[in-house]
């Protein structure tokens, strides 16, 4: 009965040449996996049926041109029926490979530094975690999003099963919650670098650190629910069981630790110091690799437990192992205090449970095992005195156990290389390369140099000032916008009521009718029939016509008569902006043409101080249309100050009148080629500012940055540009999740159907967001009805 609650060994496979640094399960073979490990190579190892248990070697691949450190399994698709294999590097680079080719089917580049962690969704997403401090999402080749706000290296990230949720765990010490390409909630709570993270359902996950705890987290409310604690070092990995309760753990204390309702119910020790990672098998058995390049499979299955020989052989293997008690794994050891054999001859009260007993003038120590009942020896303790333990040397104010002194050029001032021997020697030269700014090409040598100088120690604890290279103090987080209402009475008095953006908001009649407007812009041919889409693609823009002059002029002259004297428009310039007014609002051929002198006034007026330039902004908006006005202002060189002023006005702080008239001038200057060269040259700046004002309560506003990112949506439609139509799924699904008005969630849900429409990878990214779950209780409004069926026509793209 014991055996079949405790795991042994089934198989030790010596496939790598170096540490394996990653280990997956694989869609295919059935019982297969993946390693990948810091000989550049990646294999596939393949159940096969000798009497040893053991696995076979499928294939090597190669392709990176330094160590590999991450691997992921990309599911089965129609395309990839066997799935696909994503590795990656010390290179910079993503390789991906199908499960029969040594070479990588395509490269990733975009990194700028080490891509240390893999995860992949639905659709083929796959998510990656740098050095660089950033994550990327990769859909189709191609990197649709980078998210961007840890502060320091991106050691985990994991794609959660559903409405396209994302984590990314870092050296920073915090956890970041992603949807749609913005950071929706920061975890915190470990003290040191985030190692790994682990999906337990659509709402908990685990973390593991550096600090050796494991911690669950709540998605929703961003509580940690349990904190764990059993490993004495780092814990780099872990792994969910199906069942979604249990899991492992790996680390640098040499051991792999099982944990069974909340408790660690066994602890396997490994002759290795490092264990960099683990996997469960599909038939429950776990894989580990680790700093020595072996994988060891471990099962419960007592007809897959290696044989009595190789069992034995395992474990004189690890009696073998020299311990540095610098781990702080076995407390501080004091020889003479130390009891003898007989210490051995009364039980351990818990799985994994340690004893140190002195043998001549050795100490040993043994792990107490439940299932066999017996204290099994788990090595020699070297360096062993009080004294020793605490031998280091200081630098720049902190404890370490070696510093170095480096000399690069000859004759040049040599540096200082501070190292514990709990660091990984590869990051640590990465760090001291950086830190000097000297070439990555020395990274190799600067390793090889420290590891050569500190043979014969095994890796410790982490001196608590000289941990991990890539944490830090006094990081910066950026908060979130403030949450400012906006105005729901009209902030505007006086007798002539004069309303920015006052009048109706039409929903289009049934029939023929345009949606946007509600005239008769669509012919007869458009009659709805159930097979026909008028609603997207939508790709001439849409422009805010709709304008009072008489009332816009009047409240232009009442505000001017209590502008600041440096801001006092004279007679002659009111007049001149009353005839550019009117020169935009007439057809074109009606009236003369706006003059230069009368659009250097509209922008000089444009300036005014913010509570009394709203009638400016007005006229603003309605002359943008016109084509000697868009050309103007919207020119190459002028364009970016009035894209930077619009903006300023967009603060998620600033006045919502003026917020509102900034996003109707944008959209309007779409009418132009200019305006439209000019917005889609700013794209990023623009969207992202306009995204933030999805939080501002009000619903013109709303409706006006629907348009704004309807209008990119159709200016993309027949462009290859994948970063920016992610962009605008991104915008598109976050403004959802706070827009009440019917017409803006209308204009919305035509943009991501202009979006995805004849293009697959905007589909498969969009899906990938969970836009699909987001969207369906759309279906089902009634009224205005165009919203329920143009939100049907968008689930059917999506299908």
């Amino acid at each position: 009965m014991a055996s079949s609650n405790s795991y042994k060994l089934r198989c030790s496979i010596p496939g790598h040449e170096m540490d394996v640094r990653g280990l997956a399960s694989a869609a295919f073979p059935e019982g297969a996996f993946v390693s990948v490990s810091r000989d550049r190579t990646g294999r596939v190892w393949v159940p096969n049926s000798s009497p040893d248990k053991g696995f076979t070697e499928m294939h090597c691949m190669s392709g990176h041109s330094n160590f590999v450190s991450c691997v992921c399994i990309i599911a089965p698709s129609e395309t990839y029926p066997r799935g696909l294999i994503a590795t990656g590097g010390n290179d910079n680079n993503i390789c991906v490979f199908t499960l029969d080719q040594p070479q990588a089917l395509f490269t990733l580049k975009g990194h700028k530094n080490t891509v240390c962690t893999l995860s992949s969704g639905k659709f083929g997403t796959l998510l990656s975690g740098s050095w660089d401090t950033t994550a990327k999402v990769w859909l189709n080749e191609k990197c649709m999003m980078t998210l961007e706000g840890h502060t320091a290296a991106v050691w985990a990230v994991v794609i959660l099963p559903e409405q396209g949720l994302m984590l990314s765990g870092s050296a920073d010490k915090t956890i970041r919650l992603w949807k749609a390409g913005r950071c929706e909630k920061t975890f915190t709570g470990h003290e040191d670098c985030v190692r790994g993270l682990a999906v337990i359902s659509n709402a908990e996950f685990f973390s593991c650190s550096n600090d050796a705890s494991i911690r669950r987290w709540l998605v929703a409310t961003g509580e940690c629910a349990q904190v764990y604690y059993s490993h004495t070092n780092y814990i780099y990995s872990m792994a969910v069981f199906p069942n979604s309760q249990d899991f492992i753990s790996t680390g640098e204390d040499r051991t792999l630790r099982i944990w069974r309702q909340g408790e660690c119910s066994q602890t396997i020790r490994l002759p290795a110091q490092s264990v960099w990672c683990c996997c469960i098998l599909p038939n429950g058995d776990i894989a580990v690799g680790a700093s020595d390049g072996i994988i060891r499979v471990f099962t419960e299955s007592e007809d897959r437990m290696a044989s009595v020989e190789d069992l034995q052989a395992f474990e004189d293997e690890l009696s073998k192992a020299t311990i540095d008690p610098k781990t702080g794994d076995l407390g501080d050891i004091k020889m003479e205090e130390l009891p003898g054999r007989e210490h051995l001859d009364e039980p351990g009260n818990r799985d994994g449970q340690t004893r140190l007993i002195k043998e001549g003038q050795k100490v040993e120590a043994y792990q107490w095992s439940v299932s066999d009942g017996r204290w099994m020896k788990i090595g020699d303790v070297v360096g062993g005195s009080n004294q020793q333990t605490s031998k280091t040397v200081m630098y720049e104010g902190k404890e370490y156990d070696y510093v170095f002194t480096i000399d690069v050029n000859e004759g040049g001032p040599s540096m200082k290389l501070p190292y514990n021997v709990s660091e990984d020697p590869w990051l640590t030269a990465h760090n001291f390369l950086q830190k000097n700014d000297l070439s990555p090409m020395f990274l190799d040598q600067v390793a090889n140099f420290i590891i050569e100088n500190t043979k014969g120690h095994v890796v410790g604890p982490a001196q608590p000032a000289g941990g991990d290279p890539f944490t830090g103090g006094a990081r910066y987080i950026p908060g979130g916008s403030d949450d400012k209402p906006g105005f729901g009475a009209d902030p505007f008095t006086g007798s002539g009521r004069y309303i920015p953006g006052s009048g109706p908001n039409p929903s289009a009649p049934v029939g023929v009718a345009d949606p946007f407007t509600g005239g008769g812009a669509y012919s007869s041919a458009a009659l709805r029939q159930t097979a026909t889409n008028i609603y997207f693609p939508k790709t001439d823009g849409v422009t805010f016509e709709q304008a009072n002059g008489t009332q816009i002029i009047s409240k232009l002259k009442e505000l001017n008569g209590g502008a600041p004297q440096e801001h006092k428009l004279s007679e002659e310039n009111l007049e001149s902006l009353e005839m550019l007014l009117v020169a935009v609002c007439e057809p074109v051929s009606s009236k003369p043409p706006p003059t230069i002198q009368q659009i250097n006034l509209l922008w000089k007026a444009a300036h005014w101080p913010e509570d009394i330039v709203f009638p400016v902004l007005d006229i603003m908006r309605l002359a943008v249309r016109h084509p000697l006005v868009n050309e103007s202002l919207c020119g190459e060189a002028e364009g970016v100050q009035l894209c930077n002023h619009l903006l300023s006005l967009m603060r998620p702080e600033g006045r919502p009148a003026n917020q509102m008239l900034a996003l109707r001038t944008l959209c309007n200057c779409f009418s132009g080629r200019h305006g439209r060269a000019l917005l889609m040259a700013q794209r990023e700046t623009v969207l992202s500012r306009a995204a933030d004002l999805a939080t501002v309560c009000n619903k013109n506003i709303h409706i006006a940055l629907a348009t704004v990112v309807l209008n990119y949506a159709g200016c993309l439609h027949s462009q290859p540009d994948l970063e920016a139509k992610a962009q605008c799924l991104s915008v598109a699904s976050r403004a959802l999740e706070t827009v009440q008005d019917k017409e803006a969630v209308f204009r919305l849900l035509v943009s991501l159907g202009t979006t995805v429409a004849s293009d697959q990878t905007a589909r498969d990214l969009a899906r990938s967001l969970g836009v699909n779950s987001q969207i369906s209780k759309y279906s089902s409004v009634s009224d205005p009805s165009k919203v329920a069926e143009c939100c049907q026509l968008v689930l059917k793209e999506l299908q």
